[in-house]
């Protein structure tokens, strides 16, 4: 890579290098391939999705990372990201064919709040359980409706959420309450929000809603893939970047993991920010303590019966066991079930002809310390998988009907798996708690999308990679 301008001439030189194949690699590469980019998409894994993929065991299919869809919208809706990325990518709303939640809660000792993807409901909930506060959460949603800031530079988007959840609502528990699903879905800052993320979250999943293809999340995968390469896109799986070289104060290009060189006018990296700067061998030392800490542990239940059948009709419960909601890393354990996600994709208003799924599901997510389980030997990992099992069953149960009797196959996901399939430090499923939203670098040719850029969630990566292409790589 001595010569930049002969590089360009070369049959590995491309328009743009994409390293990841998440959500929004794929689609910014299928934003960029619609303009006659020539586009290079490298995953390290032998795999696309990053933690959003799926796998196969035992004769059944299972998601990773998708409980649902957020930003749902029916079909023919002209607003709104999941509009925007069906224009922006030219898919058809068959593509993705999203069904509707049949109905999500929140539950706290003593109290719970059901949620559906028209926010009346939701209205009515605190109306009725919290009496005194249904006129500050309708100012506090009509004070979300004039934030559009997608840059962070309005300088309300770094203040606390909490802090102005306050300054509309007085009861403490029923902001406990609206933070838990908004912070279990995308938020990489312990204790609290940044606003401006408050904001997106708040409409995604309370204003928009959860929605979820039949099939799961490979209908997604397999047609951004088949978009992709259909336009000419090149996508190289077991392709892991090792360095990304640098040369006058700006990148020429990357070195593969087994020595190949490529050549890029430009380089888009959904690794993250810390990632990406390893990468850089410009770079000497990386500031590791600006990356994420929280990671998730994941417990999948196959049962002999669908959910319903035993009185579970929710698409999704986010529980938490005290007034005080926890989100932080677990420092000395290596779980904490106290506060968790439960999730059915069974429950979920599929058309008559998709029928139902082949077995009952349970999936329940609670917060984990990566450093912890990856510290641990082989046969202490096994065995701690089956027994966080098992303590997390016994705490989702106290939310819901017990459901163990019925159990009859399981899986469990670690920080350790999600490490080996995103390369997030630390196993961070949301990144870093700071974002670069407008996803530059120090280099003016490398830009972030993804996690570190700031919009989370299936529908968030992929706006992510269309907006952030829009951006820097389909300029002059």
């Amino acid at each position: 890579m001595t010569d930049p301008n002969a590089a360009k001439n070369s049959i590995d030189h491309y328009d743009t290098i994409i390293i990841g194949a998440g959500m929004s690699g794929l689609a910014a590469g299928i934003r960029l391939a619609h303009y006659d980019q020539r586009v290079c998409i490298l995953e390290r894994h032998y795999t696309i999705g990053g933690l959003n993929s799926f796998y196969r065991m035992g004769g059944r299919d299972y998601d990773v990372g998708l409980h649902a869809m957020t930003n749902f919208a029916k079909r023919g809706t002209k607003k709104g990201p999941l509009a925007k990325l069906i224009r922006q990518l030219r898919f058809r709303w068959d593509d993705f064919k999203l069904a509707e939640q049949i109905g999500s809660s929140i539950r706290f000792p003593g109290v719970s709040l059901d949620f559906s993807n028209e926010i009346g409901l939701l209205e009515n909930e605190i109306a009725e359980r919290f009496p005194g506060q249904v006129d500050g959460f309708r100012s506090l949603c009509d004070s979300l409706l004039d934030y559009s800031d997608m840059d962070g530079a309005d300088e309300r988007f770094m203040r606390s959420a909490r802090e102005v959840m306050a300054e509309h609502i007085s009861e403490p528990l029923l902001i406990e309450m609206l933070l838990c699903p908004l912070m279990w879905y995308g938020n990489a800052r312990e204790n609290d929000m940044d606003f401006g993320q408050f904001c997106i979250m708040f409409r995604a999943c309370y204003l928009e809603g959860f929605g979820r293809p039949f099939k799961g999340v490979r209908v997604i995968l397999k047609n951004l893939v088949r978009k992709f390469r259909g336009l000419g896109g090149e996508l190289k799986l077991r392709s892991g970047v090792s360095k990304i070289h640098v040369e006058g104060g700006r990148a020429v290009g990357v070195v593969l993991d087994d020595g190949t060189e490529l050549t890029a006018t430009r380089i888009l990296s959904s690794a993250g920010n810390v990632e990406t700067m390893r990468m850089c061998d410009d770079i000497t030392e990386v500031d590791v303590a600006r990356a994420g800490k929280l990671s998730f542990i994941e417990s999948i239940s196959i049962l002999d019966r669908m959910p319903q059948s035993f009185g579970f009709d929710r698409t999704i419960v986010f529980y938490n066991d005290s007034d005080a909601f926890h989100w932080k890393r677990p420092d000395d354990e290596l779980c904490d079930a106290r506060t968790g996600v439960i999730c059915s994709p069974n429950n979920y208003i599929y058309e008559d002809d998709e029928g139902d799924l082949p077995d009952g599901v349970l999936r329940i997510t609670t917060l984990a310390n990566h450093d912890r389980w990856c510290e641990l030997p082989e046969a202490k990992y096994q065995a701690e998988k089956v027994r966080q099992y098992d303590l997390a069953v016994a705490s989702s149960v106290r939310f819901m009907p017990d459901f163990r009797q019925y159990v009859v196959d399981t899986d469990v996901f670690t920080p350790k798996t999600i490490r080996r399939f995103t390369w997030h430090d630390n196993g961070a499923v949301y990144g870093a708690p700071t974002k670069q939203l407008d996803g530059t670098t120090h280099l003016p040719n490398v830009f972030l999308c993804g996690t570190d850029q700031g919009f989370v969630g299936i529908v968030g990566a992929i706006v992510s990679g269309i907006s952030m292409a829009n951006r820097h790589c389909l300029q002059p």
